[in-house]
């Protein structure tokens, strides 16, 4: 996933944002279809080898959806009215990928239930097979679609990006961003972390995930209302609230007749994760930078979170056998400290560090940095999808 973000951030960049979302669609639709029909010639070692390659593939198709979908969309907010632009850039991107984690868990609950544990050979191939069709709904759509105004004006595609100038005048921006996608990612991967049996029932998992849509469609009212420099601060701040309580109350919420108690406070913790940094991560990383380099600052910034988030499974298990284990009290706590501190740090990263987003950012940052370029005497006439467009 990280390999594709870095590819198609560049891509999309470098080469056209609708091409990018094309080529990473068809690698989903392609490799998705070949997991589900894999065959491993009698041997179950070969099985899984092909398994592995083929699920490899989709996660650099899904790491493509990250930047070049991202900043297309962003920069399609801007012919929107202005007010809801935030909103809608939520509602078409996190929130659809939570509305894909509830259909996630249901699918797989509902073949599982249809094919009865005695034919999950048949149920896996299922579930994977009809993961081909979202995809191929998307490439249709897609193929309609013309590249954002502001990447025909903005982008630098057919002239070589100085970026040694571009990390002169965004270090620091892109620096704070990633961090936050760090500690977002870390947040839940501590929590999470490898333990969770594969086998874990997928209704409870639907559940659970349910959790995730209002916090995400209440942050994206707030996202537009307040700022989303504000939704991302007040959002992990009360995340971090919850978590400590969780923490504290842990011997009594991880008793069997409380689980319900518990699965709806871990609900809360989620449903406030997405209301702060799930909403308004995508805005940050995809809003805080000039349209000629959107799709790689996104992509860097996106591939530095995923990284993040595998960090923080690895080290779950030493988490644990800190606090004497994960079958102890102290040992299951200590996870959610950990990730309640990163609330705090992140909400101080995101209140102080931040610069403010508007309504206008996308065009205000490319008005910004091209008077930057010119001040370093870089020739502005390069710039747009043909050269010589100048904006005037």
């Amino acid at each position: 996933m990280v390999l594709g973000q870095l590819i198609f951030g560049y891509a999309s960049d470098k080469w056209s944002r609708k091409g990018s979302l094309l080529v990473s669609t068809i690698i989903l639709i392609v490799f998705t279809a070949l997991g589900a029909g894999s065959y491993g010639n009698g041997s179950s070692s070969s099985l899984f080898a092909a398994l592995a390659v083929y699920r490899f593939l989709v996660g650099i198709g899904i790491g493509g959806e990250y930047p070049a979908g991202s900043v297309s969309c962003s920069e399609a907010t801007g012919e929107l009215k202005s007010g809801s632009r935030n909103r809608w850039f939520i509602l078409f991107t996190n929130v659809m990928v939570d509305f894909g984690f509830v259909i996630g868990a249901f699918v797989p609950y509902l073949i599982v239930i249809i094919c009865t544990e005695r034919h999950l050979r048949l149920a896996w191939r299922v579930m994977l097979g009809i993961g081909v069709v979202p995809p191929i709904l998307l490439l249709l759509s897609r193929s309609k679609l013309e590249e954002p105004e502001e990447y025909t004006k903005e982008s630098m595609r057919n002239v070589k990006i100085p970026y040694r100038l571009v990390l002169k005048y965004y270090w620091w921006r892109l620096l704070v961003v990633s961090l936050i996608c760090i500690f977002s990612s870390t947040i839940l991967a501590n929590i999470y972390g490898d333990s969770v049996p594969l086998g874990k029932v997928f209704g409870w998992n639907t559940v659970i995930n349910l959790f995730y849509l209002p916090g995400a469609l209440l942050g994206s009212i707030f996202s537009d209302f307040i700022g989303p420099r504000y939704a991302l601060t007040i959002g992990v701040s009360a995340q971090a609230m919850v978590g400590f309580l969780m923490a504290g109350l842990y011997p009594i919420l991880s008793q069997v007749q409380n689980v319900a108690g518990f699965v709806v406070v871990f609900g809360v913790f989620l449903s406030l994760g997405e209301f702060g940094p799930g909403d308004n991560i995508g805005i940050l990383a995809s809003k805080t930078c000039a349209t000629g380099v959107r799709g790689q600052y996104y992509a860097v910034a996106a591939a530095i979170g995923k990284l993040g988030a595998f960090v923080g499974t690895y080290i779950f298990p030493y988490i644990e056998e800190a606090g004497g284990g994960a079958n102890t009290t102290r040992g299951a706590q200590l996870p959610f400290y950990v990730s309640s501190g990163l609330c705090v740090v992140t909400a101080l990263l995101s209140f102080f560090c931040l610069p403010h987003i508007g309504q206008d950012t996308i065009t205000i940052e490319d008005r910004n940095f091209r008077t930057y370029l010119a001040s370093q005497g870089w020739d502005l006439s390069q710039m747009g999808t043909n050269r010589g467009t100048v904006d005037h």
